[in-house]
């Protein structure tokens, strides 16, 4: 008696325009279902794993010139035990920070600064760092100690290098380029990935500027010099251009022997 209902059924749908119902069809990823294995994961043992990329700070090796071992080495083993106290992450100029260091006046007692590095300068103890953001549309720049007690915590927030090693020519160009966010979430890299190089170039505001930024003894790669300056402009900057200078042997500093003695003096110290 079913089977005239339901050809009935069908037949009054197809009169009144309507598709005719598909039989259910039992889905095989229901969960009475089939469920098929999962892919097996074949891991080659034999492959080595990646090395882990070794970063020495820069202010670990002391300026040209000077020749006193003695104050370098015990300055170092300082910075050494300072590193045991609190991480100092790699990071170079044109990484993104945040630093939480210690505030007397601030809620708390502690505040938290997020900026770009625009400088690093400094040797040993004396190493400083310079981040600066646009806060309220007011450009903020805040120079932190290296190994000051009063850091809390630097957090790397993005790591990147830009094509110059000095962004103080931040001052003169459009504050989008000097704005973060205070809230920003921090970027990871892939394991064993190379510090990505953002080749970024900045505009400028209208001079005067705080320095002659064209001119080539700053080098300056980050700037979009077609746009603020005219041809003649930049033909001028270009007699006080010294070439010879690239070819000067004792200009160069072989820092070679001296990376590899702090190294050891690093992996003694960890063992200790």
């Amino acid at each position: 008696m079913a089977a005239p209902v339901s050809s009935a059924v069908a037949l009054l749908r197809l009169r009144l325009g309507a598709a005719p119902r598909a039989p259910a069809r039992r889905s095989l990823c229901s969960p009475g279902g089939f469920q098929p294995p999962p892919k097996p994961v074949i891991a080659d043992k034999q492959q080595e794993p990646e090395p882990a990329r070794r970063f020495l700070s820069p202010e670990f090796i002391h300026p040209r010139g000077r020749t006193n071992p003695i104050k370098f080495q015990l300055e170092r083993q300082d910075m050494l035990r300072r590193r045991r106290v609190i991480h100092i992450p790699e990071f170079y100029v044109g990484s993104i920070l945040a630093v939480t260091s210690s505030d007397p006046h601030a809620k708390g007692k502690t505040s938290r600064f997020v900026g770009i590095c625009i400088q690093r300068s400094g040797y040993g103890l004396g190493a400083t760092f310079v981040l600066r953001n646009i806060i309220e549309g007011q450009g903020v720049e805040i120079c932190f100690d290296l190994y000051s007690p009063r850091i809390h915590e630097i957090q790397v927030l993005r790591l990147e290098k830009r094509l110059d090693n000095n962004l103080m020519y931040l001052r003169d160009a459009l504050p989008e380029y000097s704005t973060f966010p205070l809230d920003m979430k921090p970027e990871t890299l892939a394991p064993g990935q190379e510090v990505p190089v953002n080749k970024l170039q900045v505009r400028m505001k209208p001079k005067p500027w705080s320095k002659r930024w064209e001119r080539p003894q700053f080098q300056i790669q980050g700037i979009r010099f077609d746009l603020c300056l005219s041809p003649e402009q930049l033909q001028e900057a270009q007699k006080w251009a010294r070439p010879w200078e690239e070819f000067d042997m004792m200009r160069e500093y072989c820092t070679a022997g001296l990376e590899a003695k702090i190294w050891q003096e690093i992996e003694a110290a960890r063992k200790s």
